[in-house]
């Protein structure tokens, strides 16, 4: 584990140096820090937060033992493990935590937490998975008014145990689905994802890669990880990328 005071990009740092020397950047290796100035989000959107509002953590993990056609699974597994960390941070029954498909965490319907996974070039078995957590960031310094912290709904953020946990449940979901052989059904990773996901149910619109939209119930996470979508035309579509908004409630 790494500790920087400040850095543009956890993901970027990471990215050129384990591309540079692997060896020292083994599975699970981490660079963390709370002064993160150039973020980068799905869809190449910059998250930036005050110094010491927010905690930015890169992970690496070596897939060798997943097949790359089962790797879409990768980013919803950190997803549902950053979810299960932070909502033991929580008092139980207090706060309702889940994952939006595909990797935000939301605490009472606020983002609290978003993830970026990105492959290693020249290094295929390699994934850098970026989280970036709203701690101690007070309500009025929110960037929108969908998002929420740890400060916001008066909670403090143990980060050394959110972490931790964190990394336990990332590691777990991975080494189930390795030895399933990339079945995320097999695995238990499927169900276990699937119940974290408050986009299941949910009227959805879904703005696609190339600029169509989507719009119907969100009914299922296939087993390639992909979201399917029950259009209002009658019509079923599975989604592997997009950007998707909760209408409501079905």
């Amino acid at each position: 584990m790494q500790v920087v005071e400040s850095t543009d990009s956890t993901n970027a740092d990471v990215v050129r140096l384990a591309a540079g020397d692997p060896q020292s950047w083994p599975h699970l290796s981490m660079l963390i820090t709370e002064d993160q100035r150039r973020g980068r989000g799905r869809l190449d959107r910059v998250w930036t937060a005050p110094p010491g509002t927010a905690l930015a953590v890169s992970v690496v993990v070596r897939v060798p033992g997943i097949p790359a056609a089962a790797r879409g699974w990768v980013p919803l597994i950190a997803g549902a493990a950053m979810a299960e960390s932070i909502a033991r941070r929580l008092d139980p029954g207090a706060h309702d935590t889940a994952l939006k498909w595909p990797n935000d965490v939301l605490v009472d319907g606020g983002k609290i937490c978003g993830i970026l996974a990105e492959a290693i070039a020249m290094d295929p078995d390699a994934i850098v998975i970026g989280a970036g957590v709203n701690t101690r960031m007070p309500r009025a310094e929110l960037p929108v008014e969908t998002a929420t912290s740890f400060a916001a709904i008066g909670r403090e953020s143990d980060d050394d145990a959110l972490l931790a946990d964190y990394v336990v449940g990332l590691e777990r979901m991975l080494a189930a689905l390795a030895a399933a052989g990339g079945d995320a059904e097999a695995a238990g990773v499927r169900a276990e994802v699937s119940d974290r996901c408050s986009t299941l149910g949910a009227q959805v619109r879904v703005t696609l890669p190339g600029g169509g939209v989507l719009e119907g119930r969100a009914e299922a996470i296939d087993g390639d990880g992909r979201l399917v979508v029950a259009s209002t035309d009658g019509s079923t579509a599975t989604v592997s990328a997009g950007d998707v908004v909760h209408v409501r409630r079905a």
